[in-house]
């Protein structure tokens, strides 16, 4: 079995892809965490429009249309 894992909060999207063996073994395939705390820095703290684009923009065209 193959597992898709999406976590997000305020100012980060983090994707991973793991295996499951049949005899229990997981192995991670891929990782990624894309971080949108520079862009918010100037205003002092998490913007949510800024964010919410952000994740649009790190999570890529074929997940939006999910």
């Amino acid at each position: 079995m193959i597992v898709l894992a999406i976590e997000t909060s305020c100012d980060e999207t983090g994707v991973g892809i793991a295996r499951l063996s049949d005899d229990g073994t997981v192995t991670l395939l891929a990782d990624e965490v894309a971080s949108s705390v520079d862009e918010h820095v100037r205003f002092g703290g998490v913007v949510p429009e800024i964010a919410s684009r952000a994740h649009l923009e790190a999570l890529g065209p074929p997940c939006v249309v999910l």
